[in-house]
């Protein structure tokens, strides 16, 4: 491991304690292997002046829920140095007192609660206090022989802690190792299966120690347990386990009580770990680290087959587990597998969001190679089941959780639209992801990648006219999220207008292909998943001109009058399968591609009327808009029209001529 210290930059921080802090923290933080989404801490100690000319000696530590790779200056919680010292004399605290003391002691109270480890990073007495979570370190310590390992390596340098519950129990049993520590010729620490802590009064120096000494200990493993380097390149998951991956998703959303995303890992590390003879002894021992645990409860599911009762399986035994551990006060949590090892295929992670399943992603990752180093150095060795259980369900973890931001109301659920490059489709897929869901766009437009670009929002070129392209753009979104829930229909065309006697055969075609063939080749590709879906509904983008068609429009509107006649099928068909099918009857949404603003003045012409009187020529006298069809979309997918199937909803206004 490099260190990543840049003179220039560290010197243009000037002399600011916090700043430095702030800095060498994103460096620990921008190495994965040394911390993950949220791991490790760090601190820093210094003077400051209070109202009344005097000087307080302070320390900021790293606040609760804050990333190292991400933390700014208001990440780091400012509190009184010596109230937090003297929490170590005590002879017991609990979390909650623990957690009020630490706050009580803050100068900021609009501050973040600092970090369960505030009171260890109090007690050591040097400026810059350094805490990772450090792969190679964990790994070696997740043996048999961890403990003499790690003393192999490091000798006297470093303090070794045997593994106990971090917080106030961790703090005190350092401050008893260390009461006749000469820390001047002490290095670090190692935390036995936690990670190690660097310190000095230097930020440059706290921050190189930790570079020094997992580079140690990745050289250790380099000698005693070489692997080849790591691949993320993923290999297609073949089309015939398309049905199981959504198989799965289905059994561990409904164990889990809600629906869930997954992501898949087929890189070549992935496969190699899943398709060891072992992998279901070595991969459920445990965790790298206890922390690990609130994203990954303690073991995954190593199954391959029929999805519903190895999740089953999986959810009994995690009871079971719950059962043997629990004091009355607890509830359990869900009992759900938040990640999978697939026999021979990769790995599988769920989450309610593209992040959520991201960083179990991570995490397992980093955790299977870690494995699979350990086992070179003689057998993975996780904590034992009720250490696992006691962080899994420590209040302090589980406070982390309970004030996180409430679930938007789509997570979890896939939609898949089409024609969503621009209008309609464009504005749907927005709103849709907007409200938590995951979202793949398709359009024949090559720019929709780009329009579509987001954490769960992804645009596909596919022709809604080609039933192979339709058919991959369906398997792609399986294969991204693990599912599809919300299909909404939307590619189309305003045919130009035609008196019947002079429609070209082109023109009749092409209206034909997109505005109803189109259609149908999306949901019947569809149908297959839907049925594996959570609340599984399909909005079909009809047409005024369907009760109300146009001079000029008898290609459009005969395709649009065959689409609801498709759509009122569907429903009458799927209706058993749970699959809601709804029309939407938007009309003159002019904030469109189409509706240009010469358009629009040439059309207004023609009725007579100025644009602005066009735009709103309805009952209501209003404008429609995309958002407003997107609006709709969202009812529709929502639980208000949780029941409603087959129903035609017009977005127009109102029209004399349909009311």
């Amino acid at each position: 491991m490099k260190s990543r210290w840049n003179d220039s930059d560290a010197k243009a921080l000037g002399d600011d304690p916090l700043g430095l802090r702030v800095y060498t923290s994103r460096l620990l933080g921008a190495e994965p292997s040394l911390v993950l989404h949220g791991g490790g801490n760090t601190s820093v100690k210094t003077t400051l002046e209070n109202l009344h000319g005097e000087r307080d000696s302070v320390i900021y530590v790293k606040g609760s829920g804050w990333d190292l790779a991400t933390i700014k200056r208001e990440g780091f919680a400012p509190v009184r140095l010596e109230p937090l010292r003297r929490l170590a004399d005590l002879p017991s605290l609990s979390d909650r007192d623990m957690v009020r003391a630490q706050r009580s002691a803050m100068l900021d109270p609009d501050a973040p609660t600092p970090s369960v480890e505030a009171i260890l990073h109090a007690i050591i007495p040097f400026h810059f206090v350094d805490h990772t979570h450090a792969d190679a370190v964990v790994t070696i310590s997740n043996t048999e022989d961890g403990e003499s390992r790690i003393r192999e390596i490091y000798g006297d340098r470093v303090l070794v802690v045997p593994y106990v519950m971090p917080g106030f129990v961790l703090a005190k049993a350092v401050a008893d190792l260390t009461r006749n520590l000469d820390w001047t010729k002490c290095e670090g620490m190692v935390l036995l299966h936690h990670g190690a802590f660097t310190f000095a009064d230097d930020g440059r120096a706290s921050y190189e120690r930790m570079i020094g000494l997992v580079t140690e200990a990745e050289d250790y493993l380099g000698k005693h347990a070489p692997m080849p380097v790591a691949s993320s390149t993923d290999k297609p998951l073949p089309r015939r386990l398309l049905p199981e991956l959504a198989e799965l998703r289905q059994a561990v959303g409904e164990a889990r009580g809600k629906p869930v995303i997954t992501r898949l890992e087929t890189g070549r590390d992935a496969v190699a770990f899943a398709t060891r003879p072992d992998v279901a002894d070595i991969a459920t021992r445990g965790p790298l680290t206890p922390d690990h645990v609130i994203r990954t409860k303690p073991i995954p599911l190593v199954a391959r087959g029929d999805w519903r009762t190895e999740v089953d399986r999986y959810v009994a035994r995690y009871s079971d587990y719950f059962a043997r551990h629990a004091s009355p006060e607890l509830t359990q949590l869900d009992p759900a597998p938040h990640w999978v090892v697939w026999p021979e295929v990769g790995l599988v992670t769920t989450g309610s969001s593209v992040r959520e399943a991201t960083i179990v992603a991570d995490i397992a990752r980093h955790t299977t190679r870690a494995i699979a180093l350990a086992e070179q150095l003689g057998g993975w060795q996780a904590l034992p089941e009720n250490d696992l259980f006691d962080v899994e369900y420590w209040e302090l973890e589980q406070a982390k959780l309970k004030a996180g931001r409430k679930e938007p109301p789509l997570a979890g659920r896939v939609a898949l639209v089409t024609g969503a490059a621009s209008g309609i489709g464009k504005a749907s897929a927005q709103a849709l992801h907007a409200a938590g869901a995951s979202v793949v766009g398709t359009d024949i437009n090559p720019d929709v990648s780009a329009i579509l670009l987001g954490e769960g929002l992804v645009g596909l070129v596919a022709d809604a006219t080609d039933p192979d392209a339709v058919g991959a753009s369906i398997e792609e979104t399986i294969r991204r999220f693990g599912g599809l829930d919300i299909l909404v229909t939307n590619a189309g065309v305003f045919s130009p207008s035609h008196r019947i006697d002079e429609i070209p055969d082109d023109i009749w075609d092409q209206s034909l292909a997109l505005n109803l063939s189109g259609h149908l080749y999306v949901i019947r590709a569809a149908v297959p998943y839907l049925r594996l879906g959570f609340s599984p509904s399909v909005v079909v983008i009809g047409s005024k001109n369907v009760p109300a068609p146009g001079l000029g429009a008898a290609s459009y509107s005969a395709a649009k009058a065959g689409l609801t006649q498709l759509a009122r099928v569907a429903a009458l068909e799927l209706g058993k399968d749970g699959i809601r099918v709804n029309v939407l009857h938007p009309h003159a949404v002019f904030d469109t591609g189409a509706w240009t603003p010469e358009v629009v003045d040439e059309r207004a012409r023609q009725y007579g009327m100025t644009s602005e009187e066009y735009i709103r020529n309805n009952l209501l006298g209003v404008e429609i808009t995309t958002d407003d069809v997107a609006a709709a979309v969202l009812a529709l997918v929502g639980p208000t029209f949780s029941k409603t199937t087959g129903a035609q909803i017009p977005i127009d206004g109102g029209s004399d001529r349909v009311v």
